[in-house]
């Protein structure tokens, strides 16, 4: 079960460091001209970075805490987060009428849920 959440992080971590790097250093004018970046063209650059600057922090928090043996709750704290931005990925996606987004953004809340999960009950 240990390798299988260490996976499961590692592959949710480097998830959030792409979604991270990207929300933080491209433009939001390339970012909403990209399918799936529609989004951007209504939020204010500030929020965009901001959810950006997120998810590299996420990305530090799946790994981490657990690598380091400091606080390694955080890792379970920080896939419980990762749901909630799921959730609302998956209603913005939804009110733009992307499907095949909403059900990616599902994936990666039902890995951050396995990785909770695993964490909490151990």
């Amino acid at each position: 079960m240990n390798v299988a959440l260490w996976i499961a992080a590692g592959l949710l971590a480097a998830i959030a460091l792409v979604g991270g790097i990207t929300k933080t250093f491209v433009p939001k004018e390339k970012l909403a001209a990209q399918h799936g970046g529609e989004w951007t063209q209504n939020a204010s650059v500030g929020f965009v970075k901001s959810l950006g600057v997120l998810e590299l922090l996420a990305a530090a928090g799946l790994i981490l805490p657990a690598a380091l043996d400091i606080a390694p709750v955080m890792v379970p704290v920080t896939a419980l987060c990762w749901i909630l931005l799921m959730v609302g990925a998956m209603v913005t996606h939804g009110r733009l009428g992307q499907s095949k987004l909403v059900m990616l953004n599902s994936v990666y809340l039902v890995l951050a849920a396995f990785i909770a999960g695993g964490h909490l009950a151990a």
